[in-house]
Formats: C-alpha cells, structure tokens, sequence
C-alpha cells in the first residue's frame, strides 16, 4: 500500500493544496494513495504497523521533516519512505542538490544528531542557529501568533541587525577544546550546509560523515556586519577568517552570556543560556 503523508499547515496553510499537486505529479509512478494528515498521527505506531512493501511519501518542508524523524528515527523502519518537498525553507533539499521531486529519506535519517537543550534532548535535520538567526525565528513567530501571515525573514533580519540585536560574548567547547568569542552575531551548529532558506552557513558540511561544523561570525559592527550579510547566502562569509571562524567536531557546547532565542530546523527555543550538540 502506498502512503501520503502531508501537513496541512506547512507553506503558511498551502499544505493541502500542495498535497494536491503532489498526487498530480506522482500519479505515473505510484498507485493510489491513502492520504493521512500527520498532525492528526500517531507516528510511532503509524510506522510498527507498516509492512514491509508498503511505501511511505512524506509530503513537507524542513519543519514537517524534523517532527517526523524525531518521531521514527529510533524504530526499526524497514519501508521505502521519500520526502516530496514542499514547504517554505527546504533547505534539506537544497543541500543534498535534489534532482526531481522525490528524496529516498533513508540514507539520511541513519545518522542524525542530537541537541539537548533547557533539558531536553532532540534530533536536528539540517543545523542550531543561537543568536540573531534564533532572535529573527522568534519575532516571526510573535508575528505568526498575532494572525500575520506574510512574514519576510530577511526583513526581520537587517532590522534586528541594524537596532535591537545585542551580540553576547560567547564560550564554546569543540571536542573538548575551549575557545572564547566577543561580540557574536551567531554561534551556530550545523550538520547540513544550509539554514534559513538558502543561506549557506557552512560550506563543505557533509551530513553523511561524523563531523558536525561550529561556524560564528563575531567583532563586526553593525554596518560591516549589513555589508557581509548577503555573502552568507552564497557561503562567501568564511572568507572573512578575522571575523567568520568554522571549526569541525563531533560534541559542540555553547554559552552565551546572556539568554538568547535559539531555532532547530526553524523551531523557536526561547530563553537559553546554553546547548550541546553531538552525533
């Protein structure tokens, strides 16, 4: 049997429509579909009862993909699942270069890491951005709450840049290895090359290996810091080595000295003083 699984609510509220699209386009390839909206599934039990030649088509964004995996990804899953892209980032798509409509999801979801954060412990998909990348993901999300749809992240990101963004020193832990930072714009932890719809934060990560890549941009004022902000969308940042530091490890610890928002695959953590990522 053939499943599509779809939210409802990804692509602020085009979910359906898109889950639409979706059997249009796949309609040659596969049989019919039973349609599920997974916010109203129980994944767990939506996987054990799966047998063995049944198809899973996971029809999301980066958002939808998070909450599934974090859902699945320690049960035993013998199927063949894809991820038909279709939110507003996709920025897993966009790293492994998608060719198609269609990704096998499984040589992705067997090595995911982990973040514990204000005490509890999570996968992540594509990267931990602490700092002005979390701060612009709260405002959108006080937006959201206020019943605003359009919601122009990058707009929120040069406003926080240029005014009410105050950039903490930070202490951070690769592998054990102690280094400080002053004046952070953002201390971020990628196991993907891309967050943020596009924006290449780390260049060269590769989500297959080990190796997670700790990538901040520090001591720049707040017109240098405009001026650099649109290299990060090509990955051009890192060659400003004074200000744009990259380190490879596989147990990352931040601490800010003050609390600040923090965002995983887009999900607002608020209030955090400290994180730790690790495979």
């Amino acid at each position: 049997m053939n499943y599509l699984l779809y939210n409802p609510l990804s692509s602020n509220g085009k979910g359906t429509a898109i889950k639409d699209e979706a059997i249009l386009s796949l309609r040659d390839r596969f049989q019919e579909f039973t349609e599920i909206n997974v916010l109203e599934l129980d994944k767990e039990e939506f996987i054990l009862q799966l047998k063995e030649e049944d198809i899973v088509v996971l029809v999301g964004g980066d958002g939808t993909l998070n909450h599934f995996a974090n859902a699945v990804y320690e049960l035993n899953v013998k199927n063949k699942i894809y991820l038909y892209r279709a939110g507003t980032g996709n920025d897993f798509s966009r790293d492994i270069s998608l060719e198609g409509d269609l990704i096998d999801l499984k040589p992705y979801l067997s090595k995911l890491p982990k973040i514990r954060v204000n005490g509890k412990v999570s996968y992540f998909i594509n990267g931990i951005g602490y700092g002005i990348d979390g701060m612009v993901c709260e405002v959108a999300d006080n937006l959201r709450s206020q019943g605003i749809k359009d919601i122009n992240y990058t707009k929120i990101a040069i406003r926080l840049l240029m005014m009410k963004y105050k950039r903490p020193n930070a202490k951070v832990l690769v592998d054990g290895k102690e280094f400080r930072f002053k004046k952070v714009w953002f201390a971020s932890s990628m196991n993907g090359q891309y967050y943020g719809a596009g924006m290449m934060v780390a260049p060269g990560q590769n989500r297959l290996t080990d190796d997670l890549t700790f990538v901040t941009v520090q001591k720049l004022g707040r017109l240098r810091a405009l001026m650099i902000f649109p290299s990060i969308f090509k990955g051009e940042h890192i060659k400003k080595t004074n200000n744009c530091i990259m380190i490879k490890g596989k147990h990352i610890e931040v601490y800010f000295s003050k609390p600040m928002a923090l965002q995983i695959d887009g999900e607002v953590v608020r209030n955090v003083t400290h994180y730790e990522v690790f495979k």
